[in-house]
């Protein structure tokens, strides 16, 4: 954390947007809080305060810039980095668990007692779930006041307010402005009662064209469509359903959210930043994958190169067990059968979006005989789904790496290489090589790196701690074909 350093002081006057979301910058001297990048005067040093979350700002008695939304920026690339108690818990509360279960609910998800869970956040984040929780509670009554008509208690609820008095205070307290003030300042034309427009920002550069391009050639059809530079997918979420659609835009992902219930926005929004990959740091990364001349044309084609992630972790088990060892192309008409045939129909079909992914109870049910091919693949399958409708296996972005990889690999049928690919996409870990997955092999040939497992893993060591994200390089090199190879000698040769 840069919180308390010369150098987060370095970065507000530089107005450096790479640090947008890593900590908060707050004045004395006005008594607002903002993003490093906020194009303000830079206040003198000892005016200056640091803080590693809002929740911690707001705390300490500050309130929102009005000119910067510091609020609006891309949440810390630390909690994938770090996944300790405080990461995990993060992400959970994004996710709107202490809303939903309460602090003892996500104090009972990690493991922890409520009291050393707060201790640990209180400490390491200047906050603890409640404040948290309320920050998450107080941008997501932003947005659907900026973005759509809907009434001000219908955003109360929405947002997870226990009452109209209570988010009329928290408004006014956090962002200096009551909710009709809020209104008038609109950003973008007004969405429908279900329907709300945003935009997801990202640190630049962001190959979300690359991310898009990852989700379109896995797509299931009912579930998913893709087309014309846009991507949408069903989701099911806490209190109810809803279809995303996605498009990239300058320096931000436009998205439409239409929700079955507007209490699930902060949960949906959670979900599809952690899909996109669009906390991740990309100037670290690049400096660090850059160094290998082998991979230097692929980091130049594919800048700010992200690792899609997940929505749902019952999904991506299901599809890495059906993905072993056959093509995407097989894989992907595998499980278009298995949402085609034990798929919930949506209330509220668009499109080509019309059912969402089989629930876990349905799966452990119906999945052995609707699943065709080896019958042991569809055992497995049926297994993950027993454990996970029992609860003896919890695919949240809360668990901790080596926790689930045992869940995981007690499951028969489930190996190494899918446990690796659970917490790459499920937890978003940044250092999982898939050494053996054989299109990663075969990307790493075109570009010159040595294929054989034990090789592999030799080379990769100077990847660390972005293992993943060169793992999507080497991917994209096998969708890319032969071609690849060429480019990339010509490459090592000038270096």
């Amino acid at each position: 954390m840069l919180v308390e350093t010369e150098e987060a002081f370095r970065a507000v006057a530089a107005r450096d947007a790479r640090f947008d979301g890593c900590f908060i910058h707050a004045v004395r001297s006005t008594g607002i809080y903002c993003r490093p990048s906020c194009p303000a005067r830079t206040p003198k040093r000892s005016n200056s305060e640091f803080y590693p979350t809002a929740a911690a700002a707001q705390a300490a008695g500050y309130r929102a810039c009005r000119r910067c939304l510091p609020d609006a920026v891309p949440g810390s690339p630390e909690w994938d980095l770090r996944a300790d108690l405080a990461g995990r818990a993060m992400r959970l509360i994004s996710d709107g668990v202490v809303d939903r279960c309460g602090v003892q609910g996500l104090a009972d998800k990690l493991g922890y007692s409520e009291r050393h869970l707060t201790r640990v956040l209180t400490s390491e984040l200047g906050a603890g779930p409640l404040g948290l929780a309320r920050a998450n509670r107080a941008h997501s009554a932003r947005v659907l006041i900026e973005t759509t008509d809907i009434s001000f208690s219908d955003v109360a609820f929405a947002a997870g307010f226990a009452s109209l008095r209570q988010f009329n205070d928290t408004m006014r307290e956090i962002f200096g402005r009551t909710p009709t003030e809020l209104r008038g300042q609109k950003r973008g034309a007004p969405s429908g009662a279900g329907t709300v427009r945003l935009r997801l920002p990202f640190r630049a550069p962001c190959d979300i064209a690359g991310v898009l391009r990852f989700l379109a050639r896995r797509a299931l059809t009912g579930m998913e469509e893709s087309g014309d530079g846009c991507y949408s997918r069903s989701l099911r979420l806490p209190h109810g359903t809803g279809i995303a659609t996605l498009r990239a835009a300058d320096k931000h992902v436009a998205c439409t959210l239409r929700l079955s219930d507007l209490r699930d926005l902060g949960s949906a929004v959670a979900r599809l930043r952690r899909l996109l990959d669009l906390d991740a740091d990309p100037v670290a990364i690049g400096e660090v994958l850059g160094t290998d001349p082998l991979l230097r044309e692929s980091l130049q084609r594919s800048p700010g190169i992200r690792v899609p992630g997940a929505v749902d972790g019952l999904e991506i088990v299901v599809r890495a067990v059906i993905g072993q060892q056959i093509s995407v192309a097989a894989a992907r008409s595998t499980t278009e059968r298995l949402v085609t045939e034990l798929g919930d129909e949506l209330p509220h079909p668009e499109g080509g979006v019309t059912r969402l992914f089989p629930t876990a109870e349905v799966l452990a049910e119906h999945a052995a005989a609707a699943l065709p091919g080896p019958r042991r693949r569809a055992e497995t399958v049926r297994d993950v789904a027993a454990a996970v409708a029992e609860g003896r296996l919890a695919l949240h972005p809360g668990r901790d790496e080596a926790e689930l990889r045992e869940d995981l690999e007690r499951i028969r049928g489930v190996g190494p290489w899918t446990s690796s690919y659970v917490v790459m996409r499920v937890l978003g870990t940044p250092d999982v090589l898939l050494s053996g997955d054989l299109a990663l092999k075969r990307g790493a040939g075109l570009l010159g790196i040595p294929e054989e497992p034990a090789d592999l893993s030799a080379h990769a060591r100077r990847w660390s701690p972005w293992r993943s994200y060169a793992g999507v390089l080497l991917w994209e090199a096998a969708a890319n074909g032969p071609a690849t190879r060429q480019k990339s000698y010509e490459n090592w040769e000038k270096s």
